[in-house]
């Protein structure tokens, strides 16, 4: 099968992109043609595909360079609502290859949804894998700073991105996405997608409130792609986060739960608004074991999972299918999480790991307490994990589902155009 595979990174940024290399990695390897479209970039892996790649308008993230010519606003626009050169190049690509079906990551800023118009004018059918709430918010998060989490997108409510300045702390920036959110809707984009791979099903149960159909909905969860024994697991006495540094991260019920006590705290990970400042000033003057260690690739991160005692995911919002869970199962460490959105199915409490009530740092701290004076049951709970990871989580049971998927949706398409 030719697969064209669809993400405006075509490098490793985060747990998206992870992912697309390790799917494309074991398509390959049973055999199937993969075939890239992405944006083209200094970080990009090499490919011969990249002639077809677009053009970047920006750097990594949009709107993050205050100098900016009247063409590099134009086309930074065009890819937020509908850029024909997007669709242009998709086509050429698509007319050059022949692909069987069409695999999209990410594409919502960056590429636009015109690709999908390119994909069905050639009757191509289209999968997209959902990793965030864009659709539904144009923040993508269902978070406002300082407030919480937020729905009033999905209610109908759309005026309220632009009062809570929901992008960037913009007016401007949070209208502009609303009117790019405003415009899809319209447009009726998830029509022109075959069927929908969703990681959570909670995050299944959000699109279907919005609208999409429940036959084109998918729960497919994410994989580990364990390719060699991790090394045997030691139940050290210090605890790790891995990810960003942000506000909905729950990063300040973490510091609170870990500020003047005896547990030692491992942070890694980075922010790019100055909030790890915020966070280290909140602890001046207190006694504390709390490292920011920065960011790290991921093997100096194995080497932590290896030795920690646990991991947390202290998340304040609809936290989807975080990466970093699954490589605590992988090194047979339990989670402590909140008990909110796709948490509650990954993390089963006192099984693979503890979960709390989110903002509640005293609960976490307890939580944690919990561990810390009990290496024995982290072992079991970790162990429990590490079994998820060979079962439910392994990319033999992932690429199945995936292929169960295309072959229906390809036959659906075939049987449609006949």
């Amino acid at each position: 099968m030719k697969i064209a595979l669809v993400n405006y990174r075509y490098f490793i940024s985060g747990g998206p992109e992870r992912y697309y290399f390790n799917i494309k990695e074991i398509l390959e390897r049973n055999g199937h043609e993969v075939i890239p479209f992405s944006v083209k970039g200094p970080k990009n892996f090499a490919t011969e595909y990249e002639k077809y790649f677009l053009e970047s308008v920006d750097d990594e993230e949009y709107f993050a360079n205050t100098h900016k010519t009247p063409r590099t606003v134009l086309r930074s626009f065009s890819r937020m609502f509908y850029s024909f050169e997007a669709r242009r190049k998709f086509r050429r690509l698509l007319e050059d290859t022949h692909p069987d079906i069409v695999y999209i990551l990410q594409y919502h800023n960056k590429i636009s949804p015109s690709i999908l118009d390119a994909a069905r004018s050639l009757g191509i059918p289209v999968v997209h894998r959902i990793s965030d709430f864009q659709y539904m918010c144009p923040a993508a998060i269902f978070y406002v700073h300082g407030k919480g989490i937020c729905e009033d997108c999905l209610h109908g409510k759309p005026m309220s991105c632009v009062r809570n300045k929901c992008v960037l702390g913009s007016t401007v920036y949070s209208a502009i996405k609303a009117s790019a959110k405003w415009l899809h809707d319209r447009m009726h984009v998830t029509d022109k997608i075959d069927a929908f791979v969703v990681p959570s099903s909670f995050t299944l149960g959000k699109l279907a409130e919005y609208g999409i159909p429940a036959a084109k909905l998918n729960h497919i969860p994410t994989f580990f792609n364990l390719k060699e024994p991790v090394a045997v697991p030691v139940y050290g006495d210090d605890f790790l986060y891995v990810g960003r540094l942000q506000e909905e991260k729950g990063l300040k019920t973490l510091i609170e739960a870990f500020a003047d006590t005896p547990y030692r705290l491992k942070i890694i990970g980075f922010s790019n608004d100055g909030y790890e400042e915020t966070l280290k000033k909140s602890l001046q003057g207190r006694r504390h074991n709390i490292e920011f260690l920065g960011r790290m690739d991921f093997d100096r991160i194995a080497t932590y999972l290896s030795s920690c005692r646990a991991t947390i995911v202290p998340s304040v919002w609809y936290d989807n299918f975080p990466n970093t869970v699954l490589e605590s199962f992988a090194f047979s460490k339990p989670v402590i999480a909140s008990n909110l959105g796709s948490l509650k199915e990954l993390v089963a409490d006192g099984v693979t790991g503890l979960t709390f009530t989110p903002g509640d740092a005293t609960a976490l701290r307890r939580r944690v307490a919990e561990l810390a004076e009990n290496a024995n049951a982290a072992r079991r709970m970790g162990e429990t994990a590490f079994g998820r990871i060979t079962t439910l989580y392994s990319p033999e049971e992932h690429y199945h589902s995936l292929m169960n998927l295309f072959n229906q949706v390809i036959s659906a398409k075939t049987n449609h155009n006949i």
